[in-house]
């Protein structure tokens, strides 16, 4: 990576620190160290790993979904984010190319007559959703007959879910894949109704910045820090993304 230019330490660090954004909502991306309560994971290293090419500290700014995060921008909470591209950010955000792909499928009852995605689409189904969160977004944009009902954090929509007796909670695979190992009457869907293609991003006028962390984000991919970090914070099933094609 060549040295950051004033313009890119203006985009990404304009206090002379940089505000990463992370998202505890998806337990895949950051997690919450057990004995210390500071955040680690994929998102975290790739922080660091940015500020230490900028040559500044980094400020973890934590929220507990990702719709949190997106609503923050208005406020201009943070410099950088770790999020879901979704068409409906990308008016505010400008994003990297995707570093992992991760699966958004749905949680139900092993009494549940659905086995696959598309048998959740009908009237009269109400699927649980964390607010905001990509595979909410995703999902009001393509079912046409269940209906969402959101709660205000991805780990609060399978508590909906079963509080509320409704038919199905929507999330990431992994951690609803959790929630099933730990509940026996509960199952997980094979398959997926949308890939989600975690990225890096910033604020949408931060273009030298953008360009900068684009060009970052493929280096880490290509010289396995991405798989190194996610296998350091025991997500070793999740895929890292492909390299960007030149």
């Amino acid at each position: 990576m060549p040295a950051p230019t004033a313009e890119v330490l203006k985009d990404l660090a304009p206090t002379g620190v940089l505000r990463a954004a992370i998202n505890f909502g998806n337990p895949v991306l950051a997690q919450r160290n057990a004995e210390t309560g500071k955040p680690q994971g994929v998102s975290v290293s790739l922080a660091v790993a940015l500020g230490k090419h900028l040559g500044v500290p980094v400020e973890f700014i934590t929220y507990d979904a990702a719709g949190k995060v997106f609503e923050a921008l208005a406020q201009k909470q943070w410099n950088i984010a770790f999020l879901a591209i979704e068409p409906v950010r990308e008016a505010q955000v400008a994003f990297s190319e995707p570093y992992v792909i991760i699966e958004g499928t749905y949680l139900v009852k092993n009494s549940s007559p659905f086995f696959k995605m598309e048998d959740l689409d009908q009237p009269g189904v109400r699927i649980a959703v964390g607010k905001g969160a990509a595979y909410d977004l995703y999902l009001s944009r393509t079912q046409q007959h269940a209906t969402l009902v959101r709660a205000p954090t991805s780990a609060g929509a399978v508590d909906l879910f079963l509080d509320e007796n409704l038919e199905a909670a929507a999330g990431v695979r992994q951690p609803l894949l959790k929630v099933a190992e730990a509940n026996c009457e509960l199952r997980v869907l094979d398959g997926y109704f949308t890939s989600i293609r975690q990225a890096m991003g910033v604020p949408v006028q931060c273009v030298a910045g953008a360009a900068y962390v684009r060009a970052f984000l493929e280096e880490q991919k290509a010289n396995g820090f991405v798989l190194k970090a996610l296998i350091d914070s025991g997500q070793s099933d999740v895929t890292v993304a492909p390299l960007q094609d030149h």
